[in-house]
């Protein structure tokens, strides 16, 4: 399962390199400043936090994650997904029970193009696509594999959501 899982990825990876070019002429309100999971127009870069105290991300953090999830949704304000036209992101729950968005993009955050969000903040437009049951691994974790650079081409939101979704 794992091989056709990681087969899976690449086919998308290659998808989305062959055309992530041409996403900024076709879709101008894909462009890489939107920061909310939300997705539509282009916006300035804004960093709202659902958590406010240093003491509180290191606790989010340091949750064990039970559940991961694979979402997509349309790019910008499309309404359609075909191809690698669409966002991609994982959806974790915690040993808590708390659900967090954990998904990159250009200009998605400060030190990090990994972002983490409530899931709840997720508009109607993202539908899950697979999950599956985890242990051993920490919300960090998840935050590590998505990765701290974006690159379109080489290092986008599927490329990231590939490796969350392979972590134990």
């Amino acid at each position: 399962m794992a091989a056709i899982r990681s087969a899976l990825c690449l086919l998308l990876v290659l998808a989305a390199l062959a055309a992530d070019d041409a996403l900024g002429f076709i879709f101008s309100s894909s462009s890489s400043r939107s920061s909310s999971s939300r997705g539509g127009g282009q916006q300035p870069p804004r960093f709202s936090h659902d958590i406010g105290t240093r003491s509180g991300l290191t606790s989010l953090y340091n949750s064990r994650v039970t559940h991961a999830e694979h979402w997509e949704r349309p790019l910008g304000s499309s309404s359609v997904m075909f191809g690698p036209f669409r966002h991609s992101g994982v959806v974790v729950t915690t040993d808590t029970g708390d659900r967090w968005l954990i998904h990159k993009g250009d200009g998605y955050g400060r030190s990090s193009q990994t972002v983490v969000t409530r899931a709840g903040h997720m508009s109607p437009r993202w539908r899950q696509v697979e999950g599956h049951d985890v242990s051993g691994s920490s919300l960090a974790d998840y935050v590590r594999a998505g990765g701290a650079n974006y690159g379109i081409a080489t290092d986008n939101c599927h490329h990231g959501r590939c490796r969350m979704m392979g972590l134990p």
